[in-house]
């Protein structure tokens, strides 16, 4: 699988190296998906937790979680800075990360709520829809930052 997608990409110009991660990425950050979305509905269906304070302990789990397999199987090769380097600046990026999924769902959950309840649509709560998109907008910001400033010493 990540061998057709690097050669795909290669096709589009896109150096294979970084096809090969970004590949890795999205793989990690789809565990991490399952990590975020499923504490977060956790803590929401079962506690009643506000969402940003359920959202915010779920995220901090799947950082934790991103930033392993990222640091031991997305770049092996980022050896040069130390775990402890690599730590605090995946911390910064994801704190930003944070913020920006945070926003987006204090903007979004309350439109999709009365968005899906104007369609009858009561089974779905809006935060779920604008968790997607947040997740969406956040994967962007994450690949990029970390891939030139956290993981910045490898080719």
């Amino acid at each position: 699988m990540i061998t057709l997608f690097v050669r795909l990409a290669s096709n589009f110009g896109i150096n294979p190296k970084e096809a090969e991660r970004f590949f890795k990425f999205l793989i990690v950050g789809t565990i991490g998906f399952v990590v975020d979305f499923g504490t977060l509905t956790l803590l929401k269906e079962t506690t009643g937790m506000a969402t940003v304070v359920a959202n915010t302990i779920s995220f901090t789990m799947a950082v934790i979680s991103n930033f392993t397999l990222n640091r031991y199987w997305t770049y092996p090769d980022s050896r040069s800075k130390s775990i402890m380097s690599q730590m605090g600046q995946f911390a910064v990026v994801s704190i930003i990360g944070l913020a920006i999924n945070n926003g987006i769902l204090v903007l979004l959950e309350p439109l999709f709520d009365s968005l899906l309840d104007s369609m009858g649509v009561l089974a779905l709560p809006g935060y779920i829809p604008a968790k997607m998109i947040a997740t969406i907008v956040v994967l962007f910001w994450n690949f990029f930052v970390n891939r030139f400033w956290t993981y910045s010493d490898v080719d």
